[in-house]
């Protein structure tokens, strides 16, 4: 019984550890190397992310600065964030790779706020879904006779509550997320 509640709580912590890497991805007005991870550049043909073939640091609050080890790459990483999504124009000199972030729009604020309560309610649907799964398998060892029905009873209010403190983490990660993009 223990391996089964375990097994959902390490599916409810991969749920919230996914939630903040996605919000770490999040464009909030201010220089984050987190925008970078998603983008892969084509590096003798192995798709690299940036942060392994560059230094990525933050020069001042809206500049990040990319120095890539191998100079001969600075065009490929220019063009790999060009075609990535992420609304950002990088500006090559010759060394290094400098990406200006705009200031937020009112709108814009508005629509990544709405994002992010998006993917909280997702992982909230996750955290519940592992939940679930792990409640019908407990059912299914008491059928069998594995385990008691007090034991289904402990086990499915461990779950319930291993499940109200996920949900509790993600709402109040997404609301430090929202406050983040909001306030700038």
């Amino acid at each position: 019984m223990d391996t089964v509640i375990k097994a959902a709580q390490e599916r409810m912590q991969k749920t919230v550890d996914a939630l903040i890497k996605e919000y770490a991805g999040f464009r909030a007005g201010r220089a984050n190397a987190g925008v970078l991870d998603k983008i892969r550049v084509d590096y003798y043909g192995t798709p690299t992310p940036i942060n392994q073939m560059a230094a990525v640091s933050v020069a001042e609050a809206r500049i990040l600065v990319i120095q890539p080890w191998d100079k001969s790459t600075l065009n490929s990483i220019e063009k790999a964030i060009q075609a990535s999504n992420i609304g950002i124009n990088p500006q090559n000199d010759g060394v290094t790779i400098r990406l200006i972030f705009p200031q937020l729009t009112q709108e814009r604020r508005k629509e990544l706020s709405k994002d992010v309560r998006k993917f909280a309610e997702e992982a909230k649907v996750s955290v519940r879904s592992a939940r679930r799964d792990c409640i019908e398998k407990l059912k299914k060892m008491e059928k069998a006779s594995e385990i008691t029905e007090d034991d289904l009873k402990d086990g499915e209010k461990e779950v319930q509550d291993k499940t109200d403190k996920f949900i509790k983490d993600i709402e109040k990660i997404a609301d430090e997320k929202e406050k983040e993009i909001m306030s700038i």
